[in-house]
């Protein structure tokens, strides 16, 4: 039986590698320079950006998405995204072609934000809350908070009507503040929100979670709190506010795959560039053992399709027995594989396993009952 090729829809590139202007107590990509060349600066080169650019709008389909990410992709100038931008008009064959930024902030001034605006990239802003939750974990190299910058590039791509996303980990310290951080946000006007667990493995004791992670009890009792502040700034079934998680999980309730690959059965639908061409399968996982090659050499789909990426993606459904018997698979799909700490074995539970019971417990019927409410008034809509 012919194995279905998956599209060329989706490219994660980091073209500063694992550099950034910040030193976050969390960050799990600063020690990627180890897999490179740690005394050295990273910086993706002209040709490799070129080659990136034209195989991915030569490969794609009708649409492509550019995922820039670091580290700090910032750190590689306008100048370097200018060039992107020109090389994706000139290699295009009338195609959709989104980009998005994930950025700390720092370096974001008004040029920046113009040139955001114009070309309608989607900005993913870190910032974890007030300040006294941000600048807990979020430093710089010498110690200091970050806050008051960060902050001042919000207001500065909201008023430019960039479209902006705040990106806010949940941690050991931030899991006590729902509450805080959602009103944090929504009067700021990022009302567009994607809360990221942290989960790292202790350097230590790599079955168990760093000091900084998020514990996973009280994870779950912060995504119920969550849920009512979300729930309760609906408007006549449209939320007023949109968090990713909750979001992705309603397409479920529709019947719909998620859009959050944490929720769907397999890994594997896009890779990872670094700097140096080298190509992986998944932010998460840039190690030796899923190395797909490199652009300069093979081609972006090839390494999409490889027999390897697909191993990788079937990895997923490789969860403990435990979960077979959970009435909630359907909606985590085990969660993300590198959340999966506890035990021995490539059968290992995940961490957030008893956040996720906790949650749906919570939320189905509510979920259940908002799903069936939309179907009825789209239905009479369609009439």
């Amino acid at each position: 039986m012919q194995t279905l090729q998956k599209p060329l829809a989706s490219l994660l590139i980091k073209p500063a590698g694992p550099d950034c202007n910040l030193s976050c107590d969390y960050c799990f990509y600063l020690e990627k320079a180890e897999l490179f060349n740690s005394k050295q600066t990273h910086r993706m080169t002209g040709a490799i950006l070129e080659e990136v650019v034209r195989q991915a709008m030569r490969q794609a389909g009708r649409e492509i998405n550019f995922i820039w990410q670091g580290g700090e992709p910032t750190l590689m100038g306008l100048d370097f995204f200018r060039k992107a931008v020109e090389l994706q008009q000139r290699y295009g064959r009338d195609q959709t072609v989104g980009n998005g930024l994930q950025t700390n902030g720092l370096l974001i001034d008004s040029q920046w934000a113009q040139f955001l605006r114009s070309y309608q990239w989607l900005v993913g802003l870190s910032l974890d809350g007030p300040q006294h939750v941000h600048d807990h974990h979020r430093k710089t190299g010498r110690g200091q908070g970050t806050w008051e910058p960060v902050v001042e590039s919000a207001k500065r791509l909201l008023d430019a009507e960039v479209a902006v996303n705040a990106l806010v980990v949940v941690t050991d310290y931030s899991v006590r503040f729902a509450q805080e951080i959602y009103e944090f946000h929504k009067n700021l006007g990022l009302n567009y929100m994607q809360f990221i667990p942290c989960v790292e493995a202790d350097k230590q004791d790599p079955s168990a979670v760093s000091s900084f992670s998020v514990p996973s009890e009280p994870y779950g009792h912060f995504l119920c709190q969550l849920f009512d502040l979300w729930m309760d700034d609906f408007t006549d079934l449209t939320p007023t506010t949109s968090i990713r998680f909750f979001d992705s999980l309603f397409y479920q309730y529709l019947g719909l795959p998620a859009p959050e690959c944490t929720l769907l059965p397999e890994c594997g639908n896009y890779v990872v560039v670094e700097h140096n061409g080298e190509v992986f399968s998944c932010d998460f996982f840039v190690q030796p053992a899923w190395r797909l090659g490199n652009v300069m050499y093979s081609r972006l789909s090839d390494m999409l399709n490889a027999e390897k990426q697909r191993q990788f993606g079937r990895r997923k459904a490789h969860w403990p027995d435990t979960c077979g018997d959970c009435r909630w698979l359907g909606h985590c799909a085990g969660g993300c594989p590198k959340d999966r700490l506890r035990g021995q074995g490539p059968e290992k539970q995940n961490h957030l396993c008893s956040a996720y019971q906790i949650f749906f417990e919570y939320s189905d019927q509510r979920f259940r009952d908002l799903a069936d409410k939309w179907k009825r008034r789209n239905q009479l809509t369609k009439f």
